[in-house]
């Protein structure tokens, strides 16, 4: 009976919604749903927001990361939570004799935790790990770092020129066309800017330890396709396969700070021939390279001659005699008085190193940028050989120079279509090519079109071609460049393509920005650098600018290195001169440490971090040369290729702005020959455990000193490897 009623009510509940007033009905049964579905959202909504509320209040978690860090910086977050479950793995047993050989620190964004987190990062697989040998902590604590630390790096800050810091741009690993649209971009790097110096604000407030002082080390050979010719940041070191290219395109280094060490040559390494000498011949053994024992047969520049490479000066690319090259482009333009008017040469390629061996004759310091694609590897017979030389791409990203320091670029059979992709990189050149300065292009197999695209090129951005011949000698083409001294032939142009850039818009703002297909306004105001010719050499060395705001702190830095040079590096840190040639400074500020060699028989790269004021252009300016870097990155270098390594007050500088500080003293050990030497300068706090990462790679601790908790320690790297 109750059955059949229920299907009488169905039946009549279904009946009244055919009717015409069952459309109400429907709508409220519609909103009866949509009432129950708001419901159960809401309550899974507020189940997840407690969630997460509850998981960023963990201390693994770190802050958020600019977009304009680099790429050694991505992933930070997701990085931290797996190096603690390493850290139990990787550290290791200890062995017998209780000594232990191994790289690691506490994360930055770990160090507010009781319990101690050994890092052991590497960009390759844990089974290749050996088993570490271990060494007894020293029972000492560092203290925190002191209040003096943040107030010396404020007095640095104050050594800046106008107020201005150094660039970090924006951490895009993905590859610039170049051709997006420039305003938008230049928005995005001020904003970025902006935000970047908040970030830089809140570090330095930080205090703690750069390195952990509880830290263990276990070091290990790198495995790549390199193996001891390895570039983190050039080489590409991913799954091998036949599609995947040597190297990257544009600089990108590991996401993970590199912890191994670099082998040595298969044959071993020796002491390098010693200066000048080697201008003529090297070990042929520390330069070893399959692909450069094919390039040998086929050139008569470089021979082979028992273990030596040997550089017969009648014998050059340039099919004649090298001096006869330079006197013939001094004949074409007689301004070009090479060592006085002319001082710094930027050479694009390294197919050998005649011209700059020349040049070096006359005064003249050239830097050689080995492009990334030479994989014949003479960029490292360069560096071998005592040039100044380092190693970049050439393709969508700056030059990591200021704008308007070179006061010749030169190419020569460097194979690099200057036409392309709108120009931009002749636009590249122009920016970094001094007012008035030359472009000089050779070359002996001219193709017709390139030819007419590199005429319609230059004519765009006003270049005037002061000459256009062949050499008899080489029967080279000869084509001389120069670059407009004053806006005014800009407004002359009939079609305005390249634009002129932005005003807003940093010229000398190089660290990962992308190319500019536009031409910067050339500097007018005496207050901009570059605006006048600098004095002839040697007196640019000693002359300062009236652009240079901080005429007293530059001329107090040259005093100051100069002394310190004289009174006990030269004479005091037991460092043999003779053999010492490539020498880096990691933390140029005027270039006083380079000046006060400048009687040495040495080259210096004077290295400005990204961080730091920018006043590269002044030391370009005095006649020296450098370069824009960030150390918590890989330098774009081979390995064993400085003699000496000058650090003063890196460290304290950095503070806690790298993922892994120990990774800097890993890219020392790198960047050292073995027998070459490192001196830094830095706070005791910094020094005690620093001590100990160098001892753990067998280096010499050959003098330490303290006064005042500032100290300084010299060490020297041995051939050891693990």
């Amino acid at each position: 009976m109750m059955e059949i009623k229920r299907k009488m009510g169905v039946a009549h509940f279904v009946r009244r919604i055919k009717q015409p007033r069952g459309i109400w009905v429907k709508m409220a049964f519609i909103v009866v749903l949509g009432l129950c579905f708001v419901f159960f959202w809401s309550f899974l909504s507020s189940y997840a927001s407690s969630f997460n509320v509850q998981r960023e209040s963990f201390d693994d978690i770190a802050e958020p990361v600019s977009s304009r860090t680099k790429p050694a910086h991505h992933n930070e977050v997701s990085d931290s939570s797996k190096s603690h479950e390493r850290s139990r793995v990787e550290s290791g047993p200890r062995s017998k004799e209780g000594r232990h050989v191994g790289g690691g620190s506490v994360h930055k964004h770990e160090t507010k935790k009781k319990k101690e987190h050994v890092v052991v990062s590497h960009p390759h697989k844990k089974k290749d790990l050996p088993k570490p040998v271990v060494v007894k902590e020293e029972e000492a604590v560092v203290k925190e770092v002191q209040e003096q630390v943040e107030g010396e790096t404020e007095e640095s800050e104050s050594n800046k020129e106008d107020g201005e810091e150094g660039t970090e741009s924006d951490n895009n690993e993905g590859e610039s066309d170049g051709n997006g649209d420039e305003s938008s971009a230049s928005v995005d790097e001020e904003v970025e800017e902006k935000k970047e110096e908040v970030e830089i604000s809140k570090k330095r407030k930080r205090k703690g330890p750069v390195f952990d002082p509880k830290a263990e080390y276990s070091w290990r050979l790198c495995n790549t396709r390199s193996k001891h010719n390895y570039m983190p940041c050039i080489d590409n070191n991913g799954l091998i396969g036949r599609l995947q290219s040597y190297r990257h395109r544009e600089r990108s280094c590991p996401k993970k700070p590199v912890m191994c060490l670099v082998p040595l040559p298969h044959d071993g390494y020796d002491p390098p021939v010693p200066w000048p000498e080697s201008k003529s011949k090297i070990l042929y053994k520390n330069v070893a390279h399959p692909k450069l024992a094919a390039y040998i047969k086929k050139h008569s520049w470089v021979n082979e001659s028992g273990e030596y490479l040997t550089f017969p000066q009648n014998k050059t690319a340039f099919s004649g005699n090298v001096l006869q090259y330079l006197e013939f482009i001094q004949e074409m333009v007689p301004d070009i008085e090479w060592g006085k008017n002319v001082r710094i040469v930027l050479d694009i390629g390294c197919s050998e190193s005649s011209f700059v061996a020349a040049l070096l004759d006359k005064d003249v310091l050239t830097i050689s940028l080995g492009l990334k694609d030479d994989l014949v590897d003479l960029a490292q017979v360069s560096l071998e050989r005592g040039f100044p030389t380092f190693v970049s791409a050439l393709a969508s990203r700056r030059l990591p120079f200021p704008s308007g320091v070179f006061d010749i670029i030169h190419c020569s059979a460097c194979r690099v279509h200057w036409h392309s992709h709108g120009g931009k990189l002749l636009l590249e050149m122009n920016r970094i090519l001094r007012p008035n300065g030359y472009f000089i292009l050779s070359s002996n197999n001219e193709k017709i079109e390139d030819d007419e695209a590199m005429t319609a090129l230059t004519a765009s951005i006003c270049w005037n071609i002061l000459a256009h011949k062949t050499e008899e000698a080489s029967e080279m083409g000869v084509r001389i460049y120069q670059k407009p001294e004053s806006n005014d032939i800009y407004g002359l142009r009939r079609r305005k393509n390249p634009p002129l850039c932005k005003e807003n818009e940093n010229p000398d703002a190089a660290w990962y920005v992308p190319m500019k297909t536009c031409l910067y306004e050339i500097p007018s105001a005496i207050e901009q650098h570059g605006a006048e010719w600098p004095e002839e050499w040697p007196k640019r060395l000693e002359t300062y600018p009236e652009w240079l705001t901080s005429k007293e702190k530059a001329v107090g830095d040259t005093d100051h290195w100069k002394a310190m040079v004289n009174k006990s590096y030269l004479t005091g840190l037991g460092i043999d001169w003779l053999h010492i040639r490539n020498v880096m400074d990691m933390t140029a500020i005027y270039g006083g440490f380079a000046a006060s060699l400048v009687n040495q028989s040495v080259w210096v790269m004077n290295v400005v971090p990204v961080h730091s004021p920018d006043t590269l252009p002044f030391i370009y300016e005095r006649g020296l040369i450098g370069i824009y870097h960030d150390w918590c990155e890989p330098f774009g270098t081979y390995p064993r290729s400085y003699d000496l390594l000058h650090a003063d007050h890196l460290f304290s500088r950095l503070k806690n702005r790298c993922k892994q500080p120990a990774s800097i003293v890993v890219e020392m050990d790198r960047l050292t020959r073995p027998g070459g030497w490192v001196v830094v300068r830095d706070k005791v706090e910094i020094l005690e455990p620093l001590e100990e990462i160098l001892r753990s790679l067998h280096w010499e601790i050959r003098m330490t000193y303290a006064q005042d908790k500032e100290g300084m320690l010299c060490a020297q790297k041995t051939l050891w490897r693990p």
